[in-house]
């Protein structure tokens, strides 16, 4: 098993506009490439912003006609580089979309797909309430599949709040969980480092958690603040909270099993019953 894995994480403004997203990604590719990188991460709606199945402008797409998952293989395979698509809309059944996710790997042969389990469905103080099952349905499935450098779990975003799904993955033996996110100013600010950095100390793994940043077609603001998390919970880059950009980061796989070593909760963990009196 390879032991350092070379990673470009991307922090993207999406907007709209799918054809901006492509050709975002496109320069991203190109830079990760050029820095001899392994892998590009990409933030949650990096292939389409505030998706809307009554916009005929956007014209959504199942997975295999999407021309932005269909951009991205080829994008691995011509710079021979994994690509973690972080997500996109696509056309999913009775009337509503999916919060997809396809890892590529550097033939451009998706090795994974993932449809975002966990909606945000919910009304922050002051705020207008967020739906997003009213047009997204729920994915079914956690994802792990085996790389190069050990296995990769799968999540978007609002999964983060949920931990049973990163400890079965590191159950599994996962050695690195995706969070592509397009968090909330107000949730960002307040939750969002302190979230992926206890999903990363609590299993011991690696945390890649890129994400969208400031202000989007709509109005929205997103918090920024790709991360990457180490399994001892150390904060291995932050690409800020006000602009586009990459970072190049190694993450060093035989991390994963040192904090397990120092920690062992995996091993140590009990099952029990509760019992209420």
């Amino acid at each position: 098993m390879k032991q350092v894995l070379k990673l470009c994480i991307g922090q993207m403004s999406s907007s709209n506009n799918r054809a901006q997203n492509i050709d975002s990604v496109v320069a991203m590719a190109a830079s990760a490439a050029a820095q001899n990188c392994d892998l590009l991460a990409l933030p949650e709606a990096a292939g389409m912003m505030n998706a809307n199945l009554h916009n005929p402008e956007q014209q959504l797409l199942n997975v295999q006609q999407d021309p932005f998952i269909q951009t991205c293989k080829e994008l691995a395979q011509r710079h021979n580089l994994w690509l973690h698509t972080g997500s996109t809309a696509v056309l999913g059944s009775a009337g509503k979309l999916l919060n997809h996710s396809d890892l590529v790997d550097d033939q451009g042969v998706v090795r994974c797909s993932y449809d975002k389990i966990h909606l945000f469905d919910v009304q922050l103080q002051g705020q207008k309430s967020i739906v997003e099952s009213d047009r997204y349905a729920h994915g079914s499935k956690a994802v792990l599949v085996d790389t190069p450098w050990g296995a990769w779990g799968q999540s978007i975003c609002y999964d983060l709040r949920f931990p049973q799904l990163y400890r079965r993955y590191a159950q599994a033996g996962a050695s690195v969980v995706f969070v592509p996110s397009a968090f909330t100013m107000k949730t960002g600010r307040d939750h969002w480092e302190t979230l992926l950095r206890a999903r990363a100390i609590e299993n011991g793994l690696w945390i890649i958690a890129a994400a969208q940043v400031g202000t989007h077609d709509n109005g929205r603001q997103s918090w920024g603040h790709s991360l990457v998390i180490s399994p001892w919970g150390e904060v291995c880059c932050d690409l800020g909270g006000s602009e586009v950009g990459i970072q190049i980061v190694e993450l060093d796989i035989a991390q994963v099993a040192d904090a397990r070593a120092q920690i062992p909760s995996l091993v140590n963990e009990q099952t029990y019953i509760l019992e209420r009196c």
